[in-house]
């Protein structure tokens, strides 16, 4: 027997998209979900963090071999750094027998401002890219056991600062690589924002992706090309790195690099729940403040323009502080205010909700991202409190917490018992709150869900990150970036990320603000 329980953020006739909780077997009591927590980063250990990476490919009787060094970008070793010109032309599939799922570029040819190379001649001829930029990051199914990623410091170098360089050069005879240290001193900055050290010399070949260390912490990405015979080192800013994962990991963005994080996306309400006073029972709806009303005219107006357009949605299913067990892309178009996915890239079949993975227990996240600023800005009858304003990671935020009780008939959820012959399901109405973060100017950067299940599931929450979207020739507006959702099944923790990219209004040309 399967128990399945639907969970619509707004249940209309539209049904614009559930949340999924699944189990397959017979329901038991749950226990509540829990963001994943941010682990720390361990002390640093050269041996453990830095790792040689190397590309063979055999054509024939010919024999090419490529070097290059990684490191371990997070504690727990998931996410491999390097350089780009390492990564670009490499075509390997494993790293320390872990396999590689995802490759992300930071830069690439077609970069504004990028340049031929010259340097990077013999891996990639004439290849452009912009140096600045000169990241890239492995995504590997599981964590390399016995390795791990150290902290990072964001402040800013000052000339004379001593540091350490780690990598794996080639050697001069022996092909068998060891792991070397270099000793060095900042310098400064070149024009185009790379940091320039001077050492004793001797980097070889294959060094480029090693890191450069000062006091334990990790202050750049070696770029090593071209260096064998020169005292001057280079390397790529983590702040580039930082603002690279910002857009293509933000929930790694957010755990590596909390300070550079001005919303997070798993951020927890700042406020408990408001206890609303009860109604006078006179019939008339209340009189809103200024303040609630231009919020829900923010909130209709990214409603409606988030219709008629397409992204992809990626989706990471995992229980407790563990890594993600399974994962998935999928186009979701809205026309008209209905949600469908579809198998990205090249699916054709259409979901009305999103395929569960083959687990045992599973949840999925639901519609929040589009239903939610419906549901703020068009039902009158969810009460809204303006709460004090506050400051998060530096950036002053509006606050508005809402509610919406049983008898008000806003959200509801679906319980289903499948027994594989037949079906049976229960439409139930509930409690749910949640809290609306915005700007000074209303517009709303984060939006969260809580609700008071009752039977197997319980504790539901989900959390929304917006921010904006710029067509080209046409006013920026207000998207959906993440969603993390959660809820508690067996005194365990289940949880799944979603990642908007890929914006498009059908066949329109669209980008991301970098601001």
């Amino acid at each position: 027997m399967t128990s399945r329980l639907i969970i619509p953020a707004l249940f209309l006739a539209s049904c614009l998209s559930s949340s999924t909780l699944a189990q397959n077997t017979s329901p038991h009591s749950l226990a509540l979900l829990l963001p994943p927590p941010i682990v720390p980063a361990h002390d640093f250990n050269p041996d453990k963090t830095v790792l040689a990476m190397t590309d063979l490919k055999i054509y024939g009787p010919a024999v090419t071999v490529k070097y290059g060094t990684g490191f371990c970008l997070d504690p727990a070793c998931r996410f491999i750094g390097t350089n780009y010109h390492v990564a670009a032309p490499a075509r390997i599939h494993k790293i320390k027998g872990k396999e590689i799922i995802n490759r992300y570029l930071a830069t690439g040819p077609n970069d504004v401002g990028a340049t031929v190379n010259k340097s990077a001649a013999l891996l990639m001829g004439s290849e452009k890219y912009t140096l600045s930029r000169d990241l890239a990051v492995y995504e590997l199914r599981y964590p390399v056991e016995g390795y791990h990623g150290i902290a990072y410091d964001l402040a800013e170098l000052q000339a004379g600062d001593e540091v350490d360089i780690y990598a794996f050069p080639k050697a001069a005879i022996n092909p068998i690589r060891h792991l070397s240290k270099f000793h060095a001193t900042y310098f400064a900055e070149t024009t185009d924002g790379m940091l320039v050290f001077r050492y004793g010399g001797g980097i070889r070949p294959g060094a480029s992706g090693g890191i450069v260390v000062k006091n334990g912490k990790i202050v750049g990405i070696l770029n090593a090309i071209g260096l064998e015979n020169s005292t001057l080192a280079f390397a790529v800013k983590v702040q580039s790195l930082a603002t690279f994962l910002s857009k293509v990991q933000p929930y790694l963005h957010a755990q590596l690099f909390p300070e550079d994080t001005p919303i997070s996306p798993v951020s927890t309400d700042l406020y408990p729940p408001y206890a609303f006073p009860p109604t006078t029972g006179t019939g008339r709806r209340p009189v809103e403040p200024p303040e609630v009303v231009a919020l829900r005219q923010k909130a209709q107006a990214v409603s409606d323009g988030m219709r008629n357009f397409i992204a992809v949605q990626s989706f990471s299913w995992g229980v407790n502080n563990k890594v993600p067990q399974r994962e998935a892309q999928y186009e979701v178009r809205v026309i008209d205010g209905f949600q469908r996915f579809r198998e990205y890239p090249d699916g054709k079949k259409e979901f009305r909700d999103v395929p569960l993975p083959t687990l045992n227990d599973v949840m999925a996240p639901g519609g929040e991202w589009s239903e939610l600023p419906e549901m703020v800005g068009t039902r009158l009858n969810l009460k809204v409190h303006q709460a004090a304003d506050a400051t998060v990671n530096g950036r002053r935020v509006k606050v508005f917490q809402y509610k919406a009780d049983p008898e008000d008939d806003i959200c509801k959820f679906k319980s289903i018992l499948d027994f594989e012959i037949f079906s049976v399901s229960k439409i139930h109405t509930v409690s749910c709150y949640g809290e609306v973060w915005t700007d000074e100017d209303f517009n709303i950067i984060r939006m969260s869900e809580h609700l008071n299940l009752f039977g197997t599931w319980k504790n539901y929450q989900a959390v929304v990150t917006f921010d904006w979207l710029q067509k080209e020739s046409e006013p920026k507006k207000l998207i959906p970036i993440t969603i993390a959702s959660q809820a508690e099944y067996h005194n365990r923790t289940y949880w799944c990320l979603g990642l908007f990219t890929g914006y498009r209004v059908f066949d329109s040309r669209v980008k991301i603000l970098t601001n």
